[in-house]
């Protein structure tokens, strides 16, 4: 699909997500793994918060989707990641999903939200999100899923969107300075964390529709 928009002015609010983000719908994303590696180890919990405009164009979450995922064959476990975000692969109550079957699953509500809202694609949205996108791009190679829906590199980081709207980098602190309550016995679960990231999201984009309003 071809894009002959115009990037819009500072002082042109838009209506349409479409035309906010060149084309693309942003998705937040949080991964959790049991490892750094993207290639070695296994992505254990995925998931996406889908951000759309109310009536008063301004940006807010409208869907959560979220999956444990079971580890690919021959994964790595790493004992230290596993402690941290105090996932228990093997616990038997975690109702985990093949990792085709949870990215097809988060994956699938997601082209629903591009073609409601006239987008090419997504892009993923999250904090220091080279490390998400290592992790999914690694999956969806793994299982040959042909067509996903984000752009396979380009990313919005709200480790950096906080450091020019907020003075702060560390995700918790970015939400403190944003006035939204932070509860650190519920980080490091992928939706949690990306629902904050989402919510911080949201107040940085429309912070700044305030701010080119008010020009």
């Amino acid at each position: 699909m071809e894009n002959n928009l115009e990037t819009p002015q500072m002082d042109t609010p838009t209506n349409e997500i479409n035309q906010r983000f060149r084309s693309y719908l942003p998705v937040i994303v949080d991964i959790e793994t049991a490892g750094f590696s993207a290639k070695r180890n296994a992505l254990l919990e995925i998931a996406a918060v889908i951000v759309e405009y109310d009536e008063n164009n301004d940006l807010q979450i409208t869907e959560r989707y979220t999956t444990h995922v079971v580890p690919f064959k021959n994964a790595e476990l790493d004992p230290s990641a596993l402690k941290f975000n105090g996932i228990d692969p093997h616990h038997p109550f975690r109702m985990a999903l093949e990792e085709k079957e949870a990215l097809e699953l988060i994956f699938k509500p997601i082209r629903t939200a591009i073609k409601r809202n006239n987008c090419t694609r997504a892009i993923l949205v999250g904090h220091n999100p080279a490390f998400d996108i290592a992790f999914l791009n690694a999956a969806i190679h793994r299982t040959q899923i042909k067509r996903s829906p984000f752009h396979p590199f380009s990313t919005f980081d709200t480790a950096t969107l906080g450091g020019l709207a907020y003075q702060q980098t560390v995700l918790a602190k970015i939400a403190q300075a944003a006035d939204l309550t932070w509860d650190n016995e519920k980080a490091h679960s992928a939706l949690y964390d990306a629902e904050m990231t989402a919510e911080i999201f949201c107040k940085i984009v429309n912070r700044w529709k305030q701010l080119s309003e008010a020009l």
